[in-house]
């Protein structure tokens, strides 16, 4: 009777390590599928991976540069209302620095390393993607476009970027921080742990305070004034800054065809109407405020 317990002592004890060792499986045999596309079988995967091609604008790789990111449950439990994380929220190196990111997974589920908003003439979608299915282990290479810009880096698998599994990284000085980022700025829509109940008086909205100014009738436009100089003041201002321009757009455009610099262009102008349109956004916020509005009584 001795024995038996004892060899079922030994067999529990045998089983309850087998089931807490975790086996992490590197990821270091995976098919190329091409245009910097690689995986296996077994849910490992790169996407846009580049190790030599120089995004245009840089002449030479500034540096050499290799970080292991961890991601997994474990990592959200110092952000409250979280529920995945990456063990670090912030990244930043210098312009044309190529970039090996080793990406660790801790979960028994999938998770992803995404960075969006990259040259789409050189990264497919404008994308940087590492996936791995389970524990395990997968790394891949870029190189970081020039200029200061910030980068989303998040797990685009469903609700994961909204349980806390997102971060920034910074090109250079970057361009300014990206919003609920855990533990690097605050929240847009904080979380409340109060368990305060809805009340209609305490969360009414404030009375506007706003004067309507009289409507004044505008006095009539003055009519142009025809132009009848050859050279307009407006011509000879943008020939100045042409000129005062080509040598940068000759630096931020060498080494790219005809159809990389349209694509660069056209994104540029994206970005700059999507400013714009945060701007506005953040204008219409500031005067309205952030008051909630109560619902009608039934």
């Amino acid at each position: 009777m001795v024995k038996f317990v004892s060899l079922a002592t030994l067999v529990c004890a045998l089983s309850v390590t087998t089931v807490s060792a975790k086996e992490m499986q590197d990821h270091n045999q995976m098919m190329n599928h091409g245009d910097g596309h690689l995986m296996d079988m077994d849910g490992g995967m790169v996407m846009g991976q580049n190790t030599d091609t120089l995004p245009g604008g840089c002449d030479k790789i500034a540096a050499t540069k290799e970080i292991t990111v961890h991601a997994g449950h474990k990592y959200s439990e110092k952000f409250p209302g979280t529920m995945f994380a990456f063990d670090q929220q912030e990244f930043q190196f210098e312009p044309c620095t190529k970039l090996t990111v080793h990406f660790i997974n801790e979960d028994e589920i999938r998770h992803q390393w995404m960075m969006h908003g990259l040259p789409k003439y050189l990264y497919p979608k404008g994308m940087f993607h590492l996936e791995v299915s389970g524990p395990g282990k997968v790394s891949g290479t870029l190189i970081l476009p020039p200029g200061d810009k910030t980068y989303l880096v998040h797990c685009d698998i469903a609700q994961h970027m909204e349980k806390g599994m997102k971060a920034q990284l910074k090109v250079g000085k970057g361009s300014e921080d990206l919003p609920s980022i855990p533990g690097v700025t605050a929240a847009i829509f904080p979380d409340d742990y109060s368990g305060r109940p809805y009340d209609p008086k305490l969360d009414a909205p404030a009375p506007s305070s706003a004067v309507v100014a009289p409507v004044v009738a505008a006095a009539p436009a003055p009519a142009p004034v025809a132009d009848d100089s050859i050279v307009s003041g407006t011509t000879v201002i943008g020939l100045a800054i042409g000129f005062i321009a080509a040598p940068w757009l000759a630096k931020r455009f060498k080494g790219m065809s005809a159809g990389e610099i349209v694509a660069t262009v056209l994104e540029q102008i994206a970005h700059g109407v999507g400013y714009v349109m945060q701007l506005i956004g953040k204008l219409i916020k500031m005067v309205s405020g952030k008051n909630v509005i109560a619902l009608p009584d039934k």
